[in-house]
Parts: structure tokens; C-alpha cells; sequence
């Protein structure tokens, strides 16, 4: 009896969890009705007698650990798909993960309706290789099923010692289920990449693959760089990007943004926290495009809707995943902690992204393209017998005829590296190149058409490029 009471006492120590139960993100016509204390208290001690009952009728020996820690995460479970109890070992891993550095197969997962669903693989991992996709379901781990595992169970499951294997069941729409077995690698993630890119390396293309520590630090490295050579605009791609620190994610925004809304963030009581950009956009308002696609959730949604809302610059892709939620670590002191929702977040103008997602302005779903023309084949006057000649070219040529075998392979048709090639078939990511060129060129136009200020006139400050600001109304 004494065990009883003594449970009592510790459960009603987190009986004010139980309150937490009005965060419930199931879609209710009505909120939940609160229970009173006297009702709490009668819950407890009925949970308390199922535990006793538990200890001593069970037919084998009995976990009493696992039993507390089980009812605990399901407790906070049945409020969202993540929120959720860490013991103190799964406490050292989200932490291990949260600093960028974790043993595992490298991808995201949440909770979806019994199975494990993938949010996204991150970049350059056993995952990503495997083929694993945002919006495949896991239904095996080593051929057991995981509807009966948390999600955290499911994560340790996945984890392990690196060069091991695991063999993993996934399901993938239009196609039959497929094993693969996969080999655990030391996951160390770079937050950001970047490089120029284009035809005539003009374009700066910067990659976020999560919001980790150090984000905040490697975007301004990478926009500092990229201003050195003189780039024409930005491409930010954060697709498969799941997401990770909210501030990272408004440090991030904030760095092409010259003052004006970020995100806010709405909790509980209803009050309304907003994050500003300061003044002073780092990429000089040169155009930018953000690359999103259905595995960009949490803070590439913040980002991608901060950019678009202030019209900074244009969203590309496909809709976003809609993870529109802040979630918080509360820790204990022997090293345990809840994983909680505890805010939603909302675009500059407002828009709820929880369930929604951020639509793209220009609508460009992945594609494969077949080039079915080759620059030599292209028909033209200068293809004509006896059409006159470029007297301008021929004088750059040395007054050189072109005397090339036809049947010749061109300089541009020689085989490209394979790097090169993986670019081409990236079909988002070239029509995001275009876009910036495009309006690269329309600023240019823009700037050569304005008359240049008298002699005597005041100087004034030159205002945000106009072709950052245009919204597109046409789709692909």
C-alpha cells in the first residue's frame, strides 16, 4: 500500500501534464473539457492500482522501469505525433543529434498512424543512397513490425555501432514494398554547402540540408563568399530539409531580409512572440529563389514563408510538408526530459502552416527531361547553302572559315562529369536557375532604363532591386 501512495505522490507530481492535454492537435469541434482535481486524483490512484495489478499477476518477470517510462511517453504521445517522454540515454542522443554529429542511418522520421513515416533522408547519407524518399513509410525494422513501437524505440532500433546493418521495409507509393539493408554510418552533418553555379558559375547556390548549431554561422560564411564574386542572384534550396532550431531558421531569413516580420509564434495563452529581421540584407538584394519541396518542413517553412511573405524573393518547387509546430525539451534532474509541443507559428501575413504548408509561387514539380535537339542539328539561316556570312564572327575567328567536320562531335557535346550530369537532371533546380537569370536580366533593364541623376541632384539611397519584389501569377 505504501508503494501505491508513493506512486501517487511522484504521479501527481506531473499531474500537470494532464492539463497539457488541451494542446491536443487532433482536430476537435470542441477543446477538451478539464478534468477537476478530485477526478485527477482518482485517475491517478486508478493508474497506480493497474500498475500494482501489472507487478503482481503478470505472468513473467516484470520491467518496472520500462512499464513507468512506457506510460509516461504514451501519455504525452496522445497529444501530437511529437511530443514524447526521453529517458536519459535518448536525452544524450537527441542532444548528440542536435549538435550535428550521431551514429545511424541519417534520415528523419516521425509517427504516422502505426507505421514510421519519413519526413526526409539528410544529405550524403546511408539513406539518401539507399533511395530512401520524403513520404516513404517504414513498416519493418529487422523484420519485426514497428506498429507497436514509439517512436523513439523505432529510432533506437535504427541506430547502432557504425558498420553494422539493418534491414528495413519500406513503403513506397505506386511501388510494391522493398527491403533494403543498410550500413550504419557516423552521421556527420554539414549544414550548409554552396558553390556558383550556372554556365557562367554567376549564380550563388547555397544548400541547408537541417537548422542545426552552427547554421547561423556557415549561411553568413556562405553569403560573404559568394558577394566576392560578384554573383547575379541566389538560389536557397531547402528541400528534404525537415527542419531543427527555430533560431536558426530566423537567423537564416534574416540574412536576405532588410527589416520586416520573420515568424511568430502563438502558444497556449495565446500570445503572440514575432521575430524581426534587422536592418541590412547581406545578399544586397540581389534575386533570390528558395527551392522547396514536400520533405521541407518546420524551419524551412519558416524561412521559405518569410521570404515569400515579404516578397523578398520567389518560391519554387512543390508544396511544403506543413510541420507548423515549436517544440521544447523540459529536462528533469536525473537526465530525463519531455519532448513537447508548445507554440504554433505563423508566416508574416498570418497564415497557420500547421497541416498546410507553404505553397510556391511558381509551381515546378520534379521532372525528367530528354533533350531531343543538339546545338549542331538546330536548323538555321547560317545552315543554308550559300547564306551569307557573320563578317563580325569571321573577324573574331581571324578571318578563319569554318571548316569543322560536321560529322564531329562538338566541344559542347562531349560527355559532361558525372557531377555536371546529376545537375542537369535536376529539373527544379535548373528552372530555378533560370528564374534567377531572368530576373537578373529584367534588374539589369531596369537599371539601364533609369535616367541618370543631374549633376546637382541629391544622391540618394539605392532602393531593394524591383525585380526582387515581383510575385509571379503564372504556374508550370
Amino acid at each position: 500500500m505504501k508503494r501505491i501512495l508513493l506512486l501517487m505522490s511522484m504521479f501527481a507530481v506531473i499531474s500537470g501534464l494532464v492539463v497539457f492535454g488541451t494542446l491536443n492537435a487532433s482536430k476537435q469541434a470542441e477543446p477538451p473539457k478539464g478534468l477537476t482535481d478530485e477526478q485527477i486524483y482518482a485517475e491517478l490512484k486508478k493508474f497506480a492500482a493497474v500498475f500494482q495489478a501489472a507487478r503482481d499477476h503478470f505472468v513473467g518477470d516484470v520491467d518496472e522501469r520500462k512499464m513507468l517510462e512506457a506510460a509516461m511517453n504514451g501519455m504525452l504521445a496522445s497529444l501530437d505525433p511529437h511530443s514524447s517522454y526521453l529517458n536519459a540515454e535518448e536525452m544524450r542522443d537527441f542532444s548528440d543529434r542536435s549538435r550535428g554529429s550521431f551514429g545511424g542511418l541519417g534520415i528523419q522520421i516521425t509517427a504516422d498512424r502505426g507505421a514510421i513515416r519519413v519526413i526526409s533522408p539528410i544529405d550524403d547519407t546511408p539513406a539518401e543512397r539507399a533511395g530512401i524518399r520524403a513520404g516513404d513509410l517504414i513498416t519493418h525494422i529487422d523484420g519485426e513490425q514497428v506498429s507497436g513501437l514509439t517512436l523513439n524505440q523505432a529510432v533506437r532500433r535504427m541506430k547502432g555501432k557504425p558498420g553494422t546493418r539493418v534491414r528495413l521495409t519500406i513503403s513506397q507509393e505506386g511501388r510494391a514494398p522493398r527491403t533494403i539493408t543498410l550500413t550504419r554510418a557516423v552521421i556527420n552533418v554539414k549544414s550548409v554547402k554552396f558553390e556558383q553555379r550556372g554556365e557562367n558559375k554567376d549564380i550563388g547556390y547555397i544548400r541547408i540540408s537541417d537548422f542545426g548549431a552552427t547554421t547561423t554561422r556557415e549561411i553568413r560564411d556562405a553569403v560573404t563568399a559568394l558577394e566576392k564574386k560578384n554573383v547575379r542572384g541566389y538560389i536557397l534550396d531547402v528541400r528534404n530539409n525537415p527542419g531543427g532550431y527555430l533560431t536558426a531558421a530566423i537567423n537564416v531569413a534574416d540574412v536576405f531580409l532588410d527589416g520586416g516580420e520573420i515568424v511568430s509564434t502563438r502558444g497556449r495563452d495565446n500570445r503572440n512572440d514575432v521575430s524581426r529581421a534587422r536592418s541590412g540584407d547581406m545578399a544586397n538584394g540581389r534575386p533570390l529563389v528558395v527551392l522547396v519541396n514536400h520533405g521541407s518542413a518546420s524551419a524551412s517553412e519558416i524561412v521559405a514563408g518569410a521570404i515569400q511573405d515579404n516578397k523578398r524573393g520567389i518560391v519554387m518547387g512543390s508544396k511544403t510538408f506543413g510541420k507548423g509546430s515549436v517544440q521544447q525539451q523540459k529536462p528533469f534532474a536525473d537526465g530525463t526530459a519531455i519532448h513537447i509541443t508548445v507554440a504554433r507559428y505563423y508566416t508574416p501575413s498570418g497564415r497557420a502552416i500547421q497541416g498546410e504548408g507553404i505553397v510556391p509561387d511558381v509551381e515546378v514539380l520534379q521532372s525528367r527531361v530528354e533533350v531531343i535537339e543538339r546545338r549542331r542539328d538546330i536548323f538555321s539561316e547560317s545552315t543554308l547553302i550559300g547564306a551569307l556570312r557573320n563578317e563580325d564572327r569571321d573577324s573574331r575567328r581571324g578571318n578563319r572559315p569554318d571548316n569543322r567536320n560536321r560529322n564531329q562531335r562538338d566541344d559542347d557535346d562531349e560527355e559532361e562529369p558525372s557531377e555536371e550530369e546529376r545537375q542537369r537532371r535536376d529539373y527544379q533546380l535548373n528552372r530555378a536557375m533560370d528564374m534567377v537569370l531572368a530576373l537578373a536580366a529584367l534588374e539589369s533593364r531596369r537599371v539601364a532604363a533609369t535616367p541618370a541623376p543631374a549633376p546637382d541632384a541629391p544622391r540618394q539611397s539605392p532602393a531593394r532591386p524591383a525585380a526582387t519584389k515581383i510575385t509571379p501569377v503564372c504556374g508550370q
